[in-house]
């Protein structure tokens, strides 16, 4: 393959998952685009040299992230995760600090932000979606619209205690530039905190879905550090926490400061080490874990079609896309997909072109709700325990240990 790898440059590639050409994921489609929208190779490729799993086709971040309808402040329990951290980072690092600043990075409608303003930060985010940006921009959280690397880090000419990227790191088409923007904006003493989707954790799920055209690249703490270390940087802790199925939060510094490494973190990089988990085998093994899923859910599906249920899908997540498309589910099997977020109304998904309506607009429930937005499992059965009471049914096509 003359394809590059994304951390370490090298060309000893090796394709492992094929999900076939897909629609961008986030392309949600109003009733004049249904059947215009464009597709792109979706394929996880194997770097044998530094083990990175990422996409080896790239749709340019102009088009995916110049303007796109999601929205971190909708859920509840990310909003929780959100204040959780910034509580954390204040505690642990600036306690101490009479003045305290704070760059988001993909800083989305400023939900994270807030928690650190209330925190008595002097906040910046960065965003580069044009409608969200000004979203957070209108709730007085200070953004600057624009793509985050290296040229904006010297634009803004500062440094900061903390710089926080939450699902920023595997987005990054731009990604070395980034890093070095990152290692710029940082003070001496400063930290990073880096949220990311866990590879492991995907696997052990089988929540393919998180595959998807935004999703650039796939980290285990491993890749994560070496990418890291190239240009400057390094992890000095981490804990697995469970939004999203399961997500690492790493600790940065820079590499001279020699923050020690945390017990913690030690045990989960043994812990990779010990299972083999960084081995092409892994990921081998995943692929055919993929499309048994896929004949599973499909035949759930059909049979509950065929005694004659209403099935709706629950939340429109994007990467929710990954799987219908995948799995090739259409209006054949899914009437609708019911969702919060009021910039969906009335779109389409990209691809099955299943229609969107409000939650909190339809009348009649289903009898089966296909939950695409399983990440967010608990605070679903919670809302909705009147529904189960009354015999609909939940099904998690993704169903994640309790972390």
């Amino acid at each position: 393959m003359s394809f590059k790898c994304r951390v370490c440059d090298s060309v000893n590639m090796e394709p492992v998952i094929d999900l076939g050409i897909q629609p961008w994921c986030n392309d949600f489609l109003t009733p004049e685009q249904v059947g215009k929208e464009p597709s792109y190779p979706l394929n996880v490729v194997y770097c044998h040299q530094c083990t990175t799993a990422q996409l080896d086709y790239t749709v340019p971040k102009e088009v995916m992230f110049g303007d796109h309808t999601y929205l971190s402040g909708i859920t509840k329990s990310l909003s929780d995760h959100f204040k959780k951290m910034a509580i954390e980072a204040n505690d642990r690092f600036c306690e101490n600090k009479d003045e305290k600043s704070v760059l988001d990075i993909g800083s989305n409608d400023g939900t994270q932000l807030q928690h650190y303003k209330k925190l008595g930060f002097d906040i910046l985010g960065v965003e580069s979606s044009v409608g969200t940006a000004t979203i957070a921009n209108e709730r007085g959280l200070k953004t600057i619209n624009a793509f985050y690397n290296l040229e904006t880090a010297k634009e803004m000419g500062k440094k900061f205690d903390i710089i926080n990227a939450s699902g920023v790191f595997f987005h990054l088409e731009e990604l070395h530039s980034v890093v070095k923007a990152v290692k710029f904006n940082l003070n001496e003493d400063g930290v990073l905190i880096v949220q990311f989707l866990y590879m492991k954790s995907i696997v052990e799920n089988c929540a393919f879905d998180q595959i998807y055209h935004e999703h650039l690249l796939y980290y285990s703490l491993k890749t994560l550090k070496t990418l890291l270390n190239r240009h400057g940087l390094d992890i000095f802790d981490a804990y697995l926490a469970p939004i999203h199925g399961g997500s690492v939060m790493a600790f940065v510094s820079h590499t001279e400061s020699n923050r020690p490494k945390t017990e913690r973190y030690q045990a989960m990089v043994q812990e990779e080490e010990e299972c083999d988990f960084n081995s092409i085998k892994t990921y081998k093994d995943f692929n055919r874990r993929i499309q048994a899923m896929k004949q599973e859910n499909l035949a759930f599906l059909r049979s509950r079609k065929a005694e004659g249920k209403k099935i709706f899908g629950l939340g429109a997540p994007v990467k929710g896309n990954t799987m219908l498309n995948f799995f090739g589910v259409n209006t054949d099997l899914l009437d609708c997909l019911t969702e919060k977020n009021k910039l969906r109304d009335g779109l389409y998904s990209p691809g099955m072109h299943i229609p969107i309506v409000m939650e909190d607009e339809h009348l009649v429930h289903p009898d089966v709700y296909y939950v695409l937005a399983w990440n967010f499992k608990k605070e679903i059965l919670k809302n909705n325990q009147n529904l189960i009471d009354q015999g609909i049914e939940f099904f998690f096509p993704v169903d994640p240990e309790e972390l």
